[in-house]
């Protein structure tokens, strides 16, 4: 991936719920439950239900999201294409957050199963 500091900049600024909704009608367009999607959020961030609605509620920024959560030993196993770009090859570590969320999204809106979402072994 290039090195664009705008893009991350970008990244960085915009607000975890002006994005949250679209990741919602995303699955649930595609027969997923808000109950997975939050499952998989947890899992990726280390979040509690509450603190997660909290993260919601605050309009917190994916800067802030992310400098709060506790990324999940298991994230560098998500690998894949993302907007054009291998999430394992992205140089800046918040875009790289981003863009494992918006991966585990789409794992669940094309049908995969939590179990493979999450990384069980």
């Amino acid at each position: 991936m290039k090195n664009s500091s705008n893009h991350d900049e970008r990244i960085a600024k915009m607000t975890f719920a002006s994005v949250y909704p679209h990741y919602l009608a995303k699955v649930e367009k595609k027969g997923r439950t808000r109950e997975e999607l939050h499952q998989v959020i947890r899992w990726l961030t280390g979040y509690s239900e509450k603190q997660l609605q909290k993260r919601i509620a605050d309009n917190v920024t994916f800067e802030k999201f992310f400098q709060h959560a506790k990324l999940n030993p298991n994230a560098h196993l998500i690998t894949g294409v993302i907007c054009g770009y291998r999430v394992e090859e992205i140089q800046n570590p918040l875009t790289q957050q981003v863009r494992y969320l918006d991966k585990l999204v789409d794992e669940l809106a094309k049908g995969r199963t939590l179990e493979k979402i999450l990384r069980v072994e």
